[in-house]
C-alpha cells in the first residue's frame, strides 16, 4: 500500500498534495468551530444573518432606522454570505452551529485554489522540486486549515490574486486573458480593498515589460469588476458609485492610530514565525535574491509589504495575503542559491532546517487545525438561545475599557443587551433603562473573566436583587493558551447569572 502511495504521488503530486490539504481542512470544517477575529464574526456572518432574518441588527442598510449614511465595508462578500445562509434555510438547515459546519466548508474548499495555483504558478517559473515544496507548505503550513474555514477577507481574497496571476504568467497570447485576469483582480478588491496594492504591482511589473496594450486590458477588466460590484451596488442604495469605498478611505485616513499600533518591522517578524526559522530565513534569502527574475511577485509584495509597514494600524492578519507569494518566490529563490552554491554542505543544512520546519509545523498544525477559537463567547450566546422568551440581556466587563462582542448569531435571536465597562455609571444605566420596573430589567446578566467576580455580582444585585448564578461556560484549551501568551486574547470563562424575577425558572 506504502509503495501503491508512493507510485501515485510520483505520477500525481499535485492532486496528493492536494488530498492532503483537503484532509486536514476536514478536520478544521469539523472540528474549528467559533471565529477568529472580531472582523471574519462580526462584519461578514452576524451582518449577512441579520439580512436574512430581516433585521438589519447593524444598522448598515440606509432604510435602517439609526443607519448614518454608507458604511465602511464593501456588501460584495458580506453579500454572498447572505444569499449563502439564506440558501442554507431554505434547504431546512436553521441551526446556527449546522449552518457554520457548511459555511466553513465552502471556504475550505476554496482555499484549496491557493494550493492549485501555488503549484502551477511554481512550476511555470521553477522546477518540479520546488512546485512539490511551495504545494506542500500551502497545504499544510500549521496556520492555513485554520484561516481556510475562516470567513477572513485578508485569506478568502488569495485565490483570486494566485488566479489570475497564473493566467498572466502562463499567457498564451490571448488578449481576452488579461482582461480575464483583471476582472478576478477587481473581485479580490471588492473582497478587500487592499489587494488592489499587488494587482497594481502586478501590472507594474508587466509595464516594465512592455506589455502597454496587455496592462490596459488588465485596468479595463478591473475597472469593469469594481464597477458592477461597488459602482453600481452603492449607487443602488446610496444614490451614488462607490460611496462606501469612499467611506472606507477616509475613515482609514482618519482613524490610523486608533488600532494596534506596532514598529515598523512587526509584519517582518511575524513572516518569520509563521514560516518557521531556520527554513523561514531560507525563503526570505531567496525571495530576496530573486528579485529581479520574479519582479511580477516581488514588486506587489513589496509595494504591499511597505504600505502596511509604513501604516501605524498593524494588525498581524493584514499580511496573511501576502504569505503564498512569499513562499512560492521565497522557494523558488532559495533552491537558485543551493544550485549556484552548489555546496554539499549548504545542501544538508537546508534538509536539517527542512526536517526542523516539518516537525514543528506538526506539532502546531494539529492542534490549531482543531481549534475552537472564541467557545465561551459562542457557548454562552448558545446557552441562552434556550430561553425563548429572553429579550434583553447585560454583559458585565467593569475590569476593563471595551468590551468584547457577543456573537448574537449564535443566540439566533438578535435582542438588545448592554454591556458595563470601567467608565459606565451602573446607576444612570438602570435609571435610563428602568431596572425599576422587572418588565425592563435584563434576563440575563453574564460576568466576563473571573477578577473581584464575588464584589461585582453583589453590585449589581444591588439593582437586580432577583440574580442568582446560573452556569458557568468555560473557554477552550486553546483560548486558555492564547490568554496565557497574550492576556490581551481575552478568553477566560463567562459566568451566566438568571434574573429570577424576569424568569423564575431555569430551563431543563
Amino acid at each position: 500500500m506504502l509503495q501503491n502511495l508512493r507510485n501515485y504521488y510520483k505520477q500525481n503530486p499535485l492532486w496528493t498534495i492536494v488530498l492532503a490539504a483537503l484532509f486536514f481542512r476536514f478536520l478544521a470544517v469539523i472540528f474549528s468551530k467559533g471565529f477568529g477575529w472580531i472582523d471574519d464574526q462580526f462584519l461578514i456572518i452576524e451582518i449577512a444573518q441579520s439580512w436574512v432574518d430581516k433585521t438589519d441588527y447593524y444598522h448598515w442598510l440606509p432604510w435602517t432606522a439609526g443607519n448614518t449614511g454608507p458604511v465602511k465595508f464593501s456588501f460584495f462578500y458580506t453579500g454572498l454570505m447572505y444569499y449563502f445562509l439564506k440558501f442554507l434555510e431554505f434547504t431546512g438547515i436553521n441551526n446556527p452551529q449546522s449552518k457554520m459546519y457548511f459555511v466553513r466548508a465552502i471556504h475550505a474548499a476554496w482555499s484549496l485554489l491557493i494550493v492549485i495555483y501555488g503549484y502551477k504558478i511554481t512550476l511555470k517559473l521553477s522546477k518540479p522540486k520546488s512546485a512539490k515544496m511551495v504545494g506542500w507548505m500551502l497545504a499544510l503550513l500549521w496556520l492555513f486549515p485554520f484561516l481556510s474555514v475562516r470567513n477572513l477577507i485578508e485569506y478568502v481574497s488569495i485565490p483570486l490574486i494566485l488566479w489570475p496571476l497564473y493566467l498572466l504568467i502562463n499567457d498564451k497570447g490571448k488578449l481576452l486573458t488579461w482582461l480575464f485576469a483583471g476582472f478576478l483582480f477587481g473581485l479580490a478588491f471588492n473582497i478587500r480593498l487592499q489587494t488592489v496594492l499587488l494587482s497594481g504591482g502586478i501590472g507594474l511589473a508587466f509595464l516594465f515589460k512592455d506589455k502597454i496594450k496587455e496592462v490596459l486590458l488588465l485596468a479595463l477588466g478591473f475597472i469593469i469588476s469594481i464597477g458592477i460590484f461597488q459602482g453600481l451596488v452603492d449607487y443602488h442604495f446610496w444614490g451614488y458609485p462607490f460611496a462606501q469605498l469612499i467611506e472606507y478611505v477616509g475613515y482609514n485616513m482618519g482613524s490610523a492610530q486608533s488600532y494596534t499600533v506596532g514598529p515598523w518591522f512587526v509584519y517582518i517578524v511575524f513572516i518569520l514565525a509563521v514560516l518557521i526559522p531556520p527554513y523561514s530565513i531560507s525563503i526570505m534569502s531567496g525571495f530576496l535574491y530573486n528579485w529581479k527574475k520574479l519582479t511580477v511577485i516581488f514588486v506587489p509584495v513589496i509595494l504591499f509589504l511597505a504600505f502596511h509597514s509604513y501604516y501605524p494600524n498593524k494588525q498581524e492578519r493584514f499580511v496573511v495575503t501576502i504569505i503564498p507569494l512569499i513562499i512560492i518566490s521565497g522557494i523558488i529563490g532559495w533552491n537558485s542559491i543551493l544550485d549556484k552554491l552548489n555546496s554539499p554542505a549548504w545542501e544538508k543544512a537546508s534538509r536539517i532546517s527542512i526536517m526542523i520546519f516539518w516537525v514543528l509545523n506538526t506539532l502546531l498544525l494539529l492542534p490549531v487545525s482543531f481549534m475552537y477559537s472564541k467557545k465561551a463567547r459562542v457557548e454562552s450566546m448558545e446557552y441562552l438561545s434556550a430561553y425563548k422568551q429572553i429579550d434583553y440581556f447585560v454583559i458585565e466587563d467593569d475590569n476593563r475599557d471595551v468590551t468584547r462582542f457577543p456573537p448574537m448569531y449564535y443566540l439566533n435571536k438578535w435582542v438588545d443587551y448592554d454591556a458595563i465597562m470601567k467608565d459606565v455609571d451602573i446607576k444612570k444605566l438602570s435609571r435610563e433603562k428602568g431596572w425599576d420596573s422587572v418588565a425592563n430589567q435584563p434576563d440575563f446578566v453574564l460576568f466576563y473573566q473571573p477578577g473581584n467576580l464575588e464584589e461585582r455580582v453583589k453590585n449589581i444585585q444591588g439593582y437586580l436583587p432577583g440574580l442568582v448564578y446560573e452556569t458557568t461556560i468555560e473557554p477552550g484549551n486553546a483560548d486558555r493558551v492564547l490568554h496565557w501568551l497574550n492576556p490581551i486574547n481575552a478568553n477566560e470563562n463567562i459566568y451566566i447569572y438568571r434574573n429570577t424575577r424576569r424568569i423564575p425558572e431555569k430551563i431543563k
